[in-house]
């Protein structure tokens, strides 16, 4: 029996792998990733196909970078009473950021869906929509330098 190609990747499945990412402890690599993303999804997609997402991708080399600081630093070391009070403070605050930072982002990405519908209403194109802002030259602009008023 032939394996068939995995489903395309969607958003729903890119934030499922990003939230692995998110939760990684231990040794990261592209096979040990697949690996968890097929228990997770019930799909086994390629390190290329990953890869070739932006969100994985850097998700993959932000957990890789998180797990090879903590791997070198000395958190091994027991931690003291006050150590792990601002410890949990720390995390308690970076989870209420988190918490923050979704509702912004969902809001952001209802915000770019209504903008998206009105420019295909108004016949603008994805193209068009992405031109590059223009350089702005700025050794033309000039300052007008106030008098000063007489007293």
């Amino acid at each position: 029996m032939t394996k068939g190609r995995a489903k395309n990747l969607d958003d729903d499945a890119i934030g499922l792998i990003v939230g692995v990412l998110d939760g990684w402890s231990g040794k990261l690599t592209w096979d040990l990733l697949i690996d968890a993303v097929e228990k997770r999804l019930r799909v086994r997609y390629t390190r290329q196909a990953l890869d070739k997402r932006a969100r994985i991708k850097i998700a993959y080399q932000v957990t890789k970078a998180r797990i090879s600081k903590i791997n070198t630093s000395k958190s091994r070391q027991k931690l003291s009473a006050v150590e792990l009070v601002a410890f949990m403070q720390r995390t308690n605050r970076l989870e209420a950021e988190n918490i923050r930072l979704r509702t912004e982002n969902e809001k952001l990405l209802e915000q770019f869906v209504t903008w998206a519908y009105n420019a295909y209403l108004k016949g603008l194109t994805k193209e068009y929509l992405n031109t590059p802002l223009s350089r702005v030259d700025r050794e033309t602009t000039k300052m007008h330098l106030r008098e000063p008023e007489n007293r």
